[in-house]
């Protein structure tokens, strides 16, 4: 125990130092690869060494190629930070090192994800009764979505494709936005389902898919549609028109309509924002990150589906040994053996309650909008999406993104990453950190500006 005293006591130094100094710390100065691999020993130890001293090397060699993410001043990729009562909550998960799988292996953290899973339907406004499996992250959560999805179309025609397989299987026609995230293709990639084999729906100016489009394309299909909405483009924030895909999807007397909401869905927790996802609970399934908007630390997601027996067909198994079915939490996702990764998801919606994870995702709007103010003031900057949710888009005249975007982080103010939108090269902005203040964004787009100026000689 006194070794383990010292562990802890430098493991709380370490944490003490980095979210000490992660507000002022450049953000992401950038380490060159080999520069960072030679703070490293990559000599595999014959002998151990005490653990205090371990950590000791780790703190040493981890600097300086991390990453400020989790501070005020990161905007490259839609990222929030780590609450401080989700931190705590996370280091519990590690100390009490509960395998989540099955209830009898942990019958306290299989009884908090029925509690959480809840907790986030009510928030987001789906429906009661929902099966709640929480996976690493949106990209494992529209796995699970798109593969109970199969099992249940599927099933409809006949078809046991946890038996069979999807050779030779009635394999629905899967349609999907033109700007559909690319974790959906991949997922479609998993699933056997093709990425390229996806029939893809045209969007308007802001990304969003176009239904009366969409209505068309389903007219002219036979057999069983799986149909990808969007809730958050991840340039635009732009949310497609839920209700209005989900009519079309209604038609269908054999559909699916799943909603990819890794960081959009969270609109429905604000009121002034809701009506961006109107319709959002009409679909089948969803997929939302915890480690995006609502600031908890990596990883934490949740896969939705109404229907709890096509997730649970999907991912039961049994052995001799052990069964996991549709009451245990990982007959709810992918995985078997994995971390409580529901427990600081719990911590953070019972320290908000529901007015404080309004406010967050309010407040996140409202300084995206500052941004995209202060920066469309600057001669030389064209803002290119309408600030509807957390993302600013943004090019500028008279110099390249990737070069403005190389001068920012050098500076080390903020951290911006790059796109592209129609064919334009683009900067973005995403502000998701429930620690980001407007003297953070007014500092920030100085920065950028300034960045802007000295690379056009002005």
């Amino acid at each position: 125990m006194d070794d383990l005293d010292a562990v802890l006591d430098r493991a709380r130094r370490f944490a003490d130092d980095w979210l000490g100094a992660v507000g002022e710390r450049p953000v992401a100065v950038p380490v060159a690869d080999a520069d960072a691999r030679a703070r490293f020993d990559d000599r595999l130890p014959t002998h151990g060494r005490p653990a205090a001293e371990v950590l000791d090397e780790l703190a040493s060699a981890l600097e300086p190629g991390l990453v400020a993410s989790a501070g005020p001043r990161y905007f490259g990729f839609v990222t929030g930070g780590a609450l401080p009562v989700a931190v705590g909550a996370d280091w519990m998960v590690s100390a009490a090192d509960q395998n989540a799988a099955v209830r009898v292996m942990s019958p306290a953290v299989a009884a908090l994800e029925d509690v959480t899973g809840a907790w986030v339907c009510e928030l987001l406004g789906l429906p009661a009764g929902s099966a709640v499996g929480f996976v690493t992250g949106a990209q494992m959560a529209t796995v699970a979505g798109l593969a109970a999805a199969r099992h249940a179309l599927l099933a409809a025609q006949g078809w046991d494709v946890g038996a069979g397989g999807l050779a030779g299987a009635p394999v629905p026609t899967v349609v999907i936005g033109a700007m559909a995230h690319s974790t959906v293709l991949a997922a479609l990639r998993l699933l056997g389902f093709g990425a390229d084999r996806a029939v893809r729906v045209p969007a308007d100016d802001q990304g969003r898919m176009r239904p009366e489009l969409l209505r068309d394309l389903l007219a002219s299909i036979d057999g069983p549609v799986l149909v990808c909405a969007q809730a958050g483009q991840v340039d635009t924030g732009a949310c497609d028109p839920l209700d209005a895909v989900a009519d079309a999807v209604g038609e269908r007397a054999s559909a699916w309509l799943h909603v990819d909401g890794a960081f959009g869905l969270w609109a429905a927790a604000a009121p002034a924002r809701r009506h961006l996802v109107a319709g959002r609970e009409r679909a089948d399934s969803w997929a939302v990150d915890a480690h995006k908007w609502l600031n908890v630390p990596y990883d934490g997601a949740m896969a939705i589906v109404r229907d709890p027996a096509a997730l649970a067909a999907a991912f039961s198994s049994a052995a001799a040994y052990i069964t996991i079915g549709a009451g245990d939490p990982s007959g709810r996702t992918p995985e078997s053996s994995r971390r409580a990764r529901a427990v600081p998801i719990h911590a953070a919606l019972r320290h908000l309650g529901r007015d404080g994870v309004a406010d967050l995702v309010e407040r996140c709007c409202t300084l995206a909008r500052q941004a995209a103010d202060e920066l469309g003031a600057h001669p030389r900057i064209d803002v290119l999406n309408d600030v509807v949710l957390n993302q600013v888009l943004f090019a500028p005249r008279g110099a390249d993104a990737a070069e403005l975007s190389r001068a920012v982080a050098a500076d080390g103010t903020c951290w911006v990453g790059t796109s592209a939108w129609h064919g334009r090269p683009a900067l973005r902005l995403s502000v998701s950190n429930w620690s980001t203040t407007p003297a953070d964004i007014s500092r920030s787009t100085a920065a950028i500006t300034t960045a802007l100026d000295r690379l056009t000689g002005r």
